[in-house]
């Protein structure tokens, strides 16, 4: 039973009990929490984008392979696509030099030239010989979106410093060019957590472990003369056999229901597919539940701190100009930033580690 009446009755109690929390609660949840939060999703969106990477290269040259002789269309579209992201790439670079890296401008300087460093660095990386020996997968179509996201995290980043200067954040005073930076972002954002959230939740075995769910080993039985094939159950038992069948089939011949309900039972046992069970709760669903809501409450953080330009609420001042008489007071947080660029360096650091983890430990990852 799926309980829809009282999960609707108790959301709509937790959010009337809402009003009543002190905004105290809010201010350290959305400072501290969700900025953390926030964070953790970004880290975990690069899993899913090279996930993503993998799959649409993959798709792109086995479309390729398949097609006639004279069509190229699935190798032009793969070189344009990892084309388009290195131009992002550079070309954000270059717009974060020309805007944001003014001669007083030492740590927005640092942060571009890093994370560019970075770029090249992923680049070659992914092309080595040493590299494709063990890991033939990676290519530039994975690095280039990898450049193209961390690229973006240092734009976020650097747009959101609290730098006095003018030169180091020209946004900062731009209230029409921030709308139309967070309108267009916030379109990019909501298109990129629908598919985040989705493919994160509903991967949760390969984030938090993999296991055999072609098939079910059952404990040894000497009487099985030590074949292992007969210690696996590789189909489903009959439908006429479980104990619901029995049961309808029992309360018919007592005259408690009619027949047409046997019949009913054989007509949707017809709708499945073969191998697989309608009962997600019977045979295993395909995601974890508590796994599930996790990703969706961070990307729920994640998706408030956009909405908000990762600002902070204060009963003090912050840097910057602030409202007269206020009870509390909004602004950028350096904070937000160093977060951001330490995600962006992370998500190197994983990507990296991808490339590099099977030539290094080949017995270990050497799957991968």
């Amino acid at each position: 039973m799926d309980w829809w009446g009282p999960k609707v009755l108790l959301w709509l109690i937790l959010v009337a009990v809402s009003f009543f929390i002190p905004n105290g609660f809010f201010m350290f949840w959305g400072n501290y929490v969700s900025l953390i939060g926030a964070s953790i999703f970004i880290l975990l969106g690069l899993v899913l984008l090279v996930d993503f990477a993998h799959s649409w290269s993959e798709t792109c040259l086995e479309n390729w392979e398949n097609s006639p002789t004279s069509s190229n269309f699935w190798q032009w579209v793969l070189l344009i696509s990892t084309a388009v992201m290195y131009l992002f790439t550079f070309t954000m670079t270059g717009l974060l030099y020309a805007y944001f890296a003014g001669s007083d401008c030492t740590l927005n300087r640092f942060f571009i030239s890093f994370n560019l460093a970075l770029c090249v660095l992923i680049t070659f990386l992914c092309v080595h010989p040493t590299v494709q020996e063990y890991n033939p997968r990676s290519g530039l179509a994975q690095a280039g979106m990898v450049a193209a996201y961390c690229t973006y995290l240092i734009v976020s980043a650097v747009s959101n410093h609290t730098h006095e200067s003018q030169s180091c954040n020209p946004l900062r005073n731009g209230k029409g060019t921030q709308k139309t930076v967070v309108i267009m972002g916030g379109i990019f954002t909501f298109l990129a957590i629908a598919y985040s959230t989705t493919r994160a939740a509903t991967q949760s075995r390969a984030l938090v472990g993999k296991g055999k769910k072609d098939r079910v080993q059952l404990p040894e039985d000497d009487a099985t003369g030590g074949h292992s094939e007969l210690g696996y159950v590789t189909s489903q038992p009959s439908r006429h056999e479980s104990p619901r069948y029995q049961a309808l089939l029992a309360a018919v011949n007592a005259g408690a229901i009619p027949a047409s309900a046997l019949e009913e039972e054989d007509s949707d046992d017809d709708d499945e597919v073969l191998g697989e069970t309608r009962d997600d709760e019977r045979s295993g669903t395909r995601y974890n539940y508590s796994w599930f809501h996790v990703i969706f409450a961070i990307a729920a953080m994640y998706v408030a701190m956009l909405l908000t330009d990762w600002n902070i609420v204060s009963k003090r001042p912050i840097t910057g100009p602030v409202e007269p008489n206020s009870d509390v007071y909004i602004g950028r947080s350096e904070v937000a930033m160093w977060m951001r660029v330490v995600s962006s360096w992370m998500c190197m650091l994983l990507y990296i580690w991808s490339l590099l983890a099977p030539a290094l430990m080949p017995d270990r990852f050497g799957d991968l």
